[in-house]
């Protein structure tokens, strides 16, 4: 195997699916799972697919392109640009939307093209990220049906993304409110209320969810085994999906604090160390520039994670009970920041497994 490598266990990911989707079925909700994280490739998207998945969704068209053989609706995540309509409906089949300007575009391309294609009304009920704010949103669901070419099929929200907001009650409360708004306003059903991301779990594994909720956009929840409104693990879900594993290119003893005035390090910061006397470090064939340091943790819990540079990085392996030498492999298991980071290199070897 080359190394870096990032080692994909479909098995687990198609488990995690699984339990997600039985958690949210009793409600009604459908998971939209999300393929971003792992810049939409083919087997790890099939194993989400046989887990349960309705509906595979990236903000990325580029991803979604590689997706296109798959028999599901593909939705696209991030607002579309002006300057990609014309791939949007070729590639998504629904896509978020909250500027009239992109829908229209997306109206007059898809007449041309004898299309129609699928919008999701997305709702800002505080997180101040996307979305229409909530008393504009009917008016706004009104203009979207006047157009031809598009079909107003849901509305959405996203939360705890950007500004951190909670979903609770009161604000997954005012979507479906919204909802029954439209409904009466305008005499049409609404097929999909998408209740934001893996944050909204917490309130189906407590019953709490809105009913008219019923479907759910799930990335971290997935992939990792957390749902994201308190960070804490799904019981019965792998973390260990995607194992980061690096070689050790050098072995040394060494000080604990570099030797001279210290100024500022290759990204412009300036570094601070703990002197723990002479310790036994490594250096590792990966950076900066292939992964978030910061989200990685050590399987070998002996060992401590000092920093890194663009193309290496420094551990300390003195407690480790293992003898550790030249050429041996270090394994880490990854937070989602790190895991999107190793997933968008193009220098980090994805082995499925």
């Amino acid at each position: 195997m080359n190394y870096p490598a990032l080692k994909i266990n479909l098995t687990k990911l198609e488990n995690n699916t699984r339990l997600l989707v039985e958690k949210c079925a009793p409600y009604g909700i459908s998971i939209s799972a999300v393929t971003k994280v792992f810049c939409g490739m083919t087997e790890v998207a099939e194993a989400v697919v046989k887990g349960g998945a309705a509906i595979l969704a990236d903000s990325r068209v580029e991803n979604l392109k590689k997706l296109r053989n798959f028999n599901l609706p593909k939705m696209l995540l991030r607002i579309p640009m002006l300057s990609q309509i014309d791939e949007v409906l070729e590639y998504a089949d629904i896509s978020l939307n909250s500027e009239y300007k992109v829908i229209e575009a997306l109206s007059n391309a898809a007449v041309k093209k004898g299309k129609i294609h699928d919008i999701i009304l997305m709702v800002d009920l505080g997180d101040l990220r996307e979305g229409v704010w909530a008393d504009d949103a009917v008016e706004y669901a009104g203009k979207i049906l006047q157009l031809k070419g598009v079909n107003l099929k849901g509305i959405g929200t996203n939360l705890t993304c950007y500004g951190a907001i909670i979903p609770q009650e009161d604000n997954l409360s005012k979507l479906e409110e919204i909802a029954n708004m439209i409904t009466q306003k305008y005499g049409i059903k609404l097929s999909i209320i998408s209740g934001g991301n893996s944050s909204s779990l917490y309130m189906v594994e407590e019953g709490r969810i809105p009913k008219a909720i019923n479907n759910l956009r799930l990335g971290e929840s997935i992939v990792l085994g957390n749902e994201t409104a308190y960070g804490k693990r799904i019981e019965g879900t792998y973390n260990d999906c995607f194992t980061l594993c690096a070689e050790i290119i050098e072995l040394k003893e060494k000080p604990s604090v570099p030797i001279g005035e210290i100024g500022v390090d290759a990204f412009g910061n300036r570094p601070t160390f703990v002197d723990r006397g002479i310790r036994k470090r490594g250096i590792l064939a990966v950076g900066k520039q292939d992964v978030r340091i910061d989200g990685l943790t050590p399987i070998d819990s002996d060992i401590i994670i000092l920093g890194a540079s663009s193309d290496h990085m420094i551990i300390d392996i003195t407690d480790s009970t293992k003898e550790y030498t030249i050429g041996d492999i270090i394994e880490f298991t990854l937070d989602y920041g790190a895991l999107l980071s190793t997933s968008t290199s193009n220098y980090v070897k994805k082995v499925i497994e």
